[in-house]
Order: C-alpha cells, then structure tokens, then sequence
C-alpha cells in the first residue's frame, strides 16, 4: 500500500484525525524548523516557533486551499511567525552557535566568521518584513521568483524590486565604510 499523500492527511485531519495530523508534522518538521532557523538564527526560538507553526496551522486547517501543496503554506505560516517574532521582539538576535562551534578552526578564524555572521544577521533583521521574507524565500527556501509571487500573491514585479531594494540595502550595511 501507497503511502497517504499530504492531501489525503490533511483531509483526515479536517475531520478530526490526530494520527493524519501527527503524520503531517513528521513530513514537514525539519523543512519548517529550517526557515524558522535561518530567519531567528537561534536554535531554541526556531524549535519554539517551529512547534507554534504546527498549532497555529492545525487550527487553520480550515481555511487551508486543499489544491494546493502544503510545504510552501506550512513554510510560509512559520515564515510569517518568525517575522511577527523578530517584530515583537525589538532586540538584536544573538548567536546560539556555541554547541556548534568548529573548534578545530583557529581562534582569530572563529571571531572573524561570527563577527561577519553577526552583521549578516543584523543586516538581515533590519530589513523591512517583506523584504525580509523574499530573501527567505529566494536565497534559502530557493523558490523561484514566479512561485515567490505565487506564494506571497503579489505580482511578480513586486518580488523583482523587493528582491532588489533587499540586496541594496543588505550591500550598503555590510560594505559601507566604517
């Protein structure tokens, strides 16, 4: 026997079926912890807010468009939480990376990449939330232009200018002269 198609679990669980949900968050978790992670870039805020996703989109399973594909409304819900996140919080995200730390790497080595690490991020969280969110869904989740667009339901000129106005000012925070 086939494996149930996410359509098939989602129907499931319109109905009640916990099981077909459980199923869901096990298919999609990692993807949803991944855009959680790359936008908070804190490993116990994207846990956090990877779990919020799934409740939040358990109790909008109703308004879920069954002829569509999931994973992009999942990643976006988690997107969308991230920002709201990043928006409350009003503070600069710092660096969870000391687990995951090479420490093989020489010192001066280790400072340099989480210096630059640090403005990237910085860089990136003084984005507008919409600029913020293509660059999400461009550089890491890897959509194209047209499914960004689709995805956001904004024309796609809008993504191109988004897209490029992001890469400006994320060029002129990290190169500007000191």
């Amino acid at each position: 026997m086939n494996a149930p198609t996410d359509r098939d679990l989602i129907l499931r669980a319109k109905r009640g079926d916990a099981e077909a949900y459980s199923e869901i968050v096990t298919r999609h978790q990692t993807g949803v912890f991944n855009v959680c992670y790359r936008i908070l870039h804190n490993r116990n805020d994207a846990e956090d807010l990877t779990q919020e996703t799934f409740m939040r989109a358990y109790n909008r399973l109703n308004t879920f468009d069954i002829e569509r594909e999931f994973a992009p409304w999942i990643k976006r819900v988690a997107a969308n939480l991230c920002l709201n996140h990043i928006e409350s919080q009003k503070v600069t995200l710092e660096l969870d990376d000391e687990r995951d730390e090479d420490k093989s790497a020489n010192p001066s080595q280790q400072v340099e990449v989480k210096e630059r690490s640090e403005q990237i991020r910085q860089a990136l969280s003084s984005l507008p939330a919409n600029y913020r969110l293509v660059v999400e869904l461009r550089h890491y989740q890897e959509m194209s232009y047209d499914e960004i667009a689709n995805e956001l339901k904004i024309p796609l000129s809008d993504v191109k200018s988004h897209l490029f106005r992001a890469r400006k000012l994320l060029a002129e925070k990290l190169y500007a002269p000191d």
